[in-house]
């Protein structure tokens, strides 16, 4: 069993140089920040680090540590379950997170090791989100499981989490880029768990190459609610000479963002942050302008207009970001229990989509207008 030590989280924060200040979110992005320094072991730079976020796939660490807690001195992970931990903190591998969510007991993993870690804003998915990405974390308490894995674990869980994060694929299992945040924002050596969510279940641009790649803000006792709707892109790990500066950035933004828009805003936001010895990378270039919505379906038809019986012109072809710019009531369209009679324009295809292939809650997307 592993040994059940918390370390403990120094209070103190120093105050950002006057640069670091002026880094706020851009419009539309909600952020939690958590700087810290194990060298000094004192935040640098905390901005909503207590807020809840969802996890998306950065509750696999908490999978990870629960999966090894209980198998003894020897720490003898059987093969077939190490290539499964291997490739999940790698490549973020979905079905490897989900095998040992079901096989460990689901949200009883999260209750487990917060009691384990001390974790003061993580809680198990609620009913109606009941898959392991709908966790709720802080930024804070990141810095805690990455202070535990490296301070307080025993060698063989250390050497198992950190060596996997230092190898971070540039491409997830899921074709999605990895390569935001502190990978794009430094060149110094990192190990990173990055976590995404609702932008379709396949990238527009599928990733190919399998490289590796200022003042706290005032708090409130009263919690955040955790945010389901929006889209999320996290980046968390380590920065630096033996893994010196622990640095998690958790962010939301508005629907309608889409994958290379928020990584952009939050790889210029990494690059920002107060980070000892940090080497900036150059600024990523701009992504293209728009509104994109990720869809959960494949082989969608694209009609000429707001009717199943119209003339069908084009195809999203897997559960992938689309770019919209108009949406308009029509035919209702039935799948399962979900009701839709909203479509909404499709200008890169040149027809309408029905709203209920999206991966958005209402039927109608936030910020889109009425088409004329």
């Amino acid at each position: 069993m592993v040994a059940a030590t918390v370390v403990a989280l120094s209070s103190a924060s120093i105050v950002p140089p006057a640069w670091a200040a002026d880094r706020q979110p851009p419009r539309g992005m909600v952020a939690g920040i958590a700087v810290f320094d194990r060298t000094t072991e004192r935040f640098l730079y905390r901005s909503d680090a207590a807020q809840q976020f969802r996890s998306a796939s950065l509750v696999k660490l908490l999978i990870a540590l629960d999966h090894v807690w209980e198998l003894g001195p020897d720490y003898a992970i059987p093969a077939d379950d190490r290539a499964k931990l291997e490739l999940m903190l790698r490549g973020s591998d979905d079905a490897a997170a989900s095998e040992f969510w079901a096989r460990n007991g689901r949200g009883l993993i999260v209750e487990r090791m917060v009691t384990r870690l001390g974790l003061r804003h993580t809680t198990p998915p609620p009913p109606d989100h009941s898959g392991w990405g709908s966790t709720g974390l802080s930024a804070e308490d990141l810095v805690q499981i990455y202070r535990y894995i490296l301070d307080a674990a025993p060698a063989p869980v250390h050497n198992l989490m950190m060596r996997n994060l230092h190898e971070s694929t540039r491409c997830g299992t899921d074709g999605f880029d990895q390569s935001f945040g502190i990978r794009s924002a430094f060149t110094n050596r990192s190990a990173v768990k990055q976590g995404w969510v609702n932008f379709g279940d396949s990238p527009r641009h599928p990733c190919t190459s399998e490289t590796a790649v200022g003042a706290r803000r005032a708090t409130t006792n009263e919690p955040e609610p955790i945010d389901y709707g929006s889209v999320a892109l996290h980046t968390t790990g380590t920065v630096g000479h033996h893994d010196r500066t622990i640095v998690v950035v958790l962010s939301t933004h508005r629907p309608g963002t889409s994958y290379a828009q928020a990584g952009f805003a939050l790889t210029n936001l990494t690059r920002s942050l107060p980070v000892p010895g940090a080497v900036r990378a150059p600024r990523p270039p701009r992504p293209e302008p728009g509104l994109w919505f990720g869809t959960w379906s494949s082989d969608v038809p694209v009609r000429e207009t707001t009717t199943n019986s119209s003339t069908q012109v084009g195809t999203v072809p897997s559960q992938q970001e689309v770019r919209v710019s108009c949406q308009v009531q029509g035919e209702e369209v039935v799948r399962g229990n979900t009701r839709n009679d909203w479509w909404t324009y499709l200008p890169d295809l040149g027809g309408y989509m029905s709203n209920i292939f999206f991966e958005y809650p209402d039927n109608r997307l936030p910020d889109v207008p009425v088409c004329t």
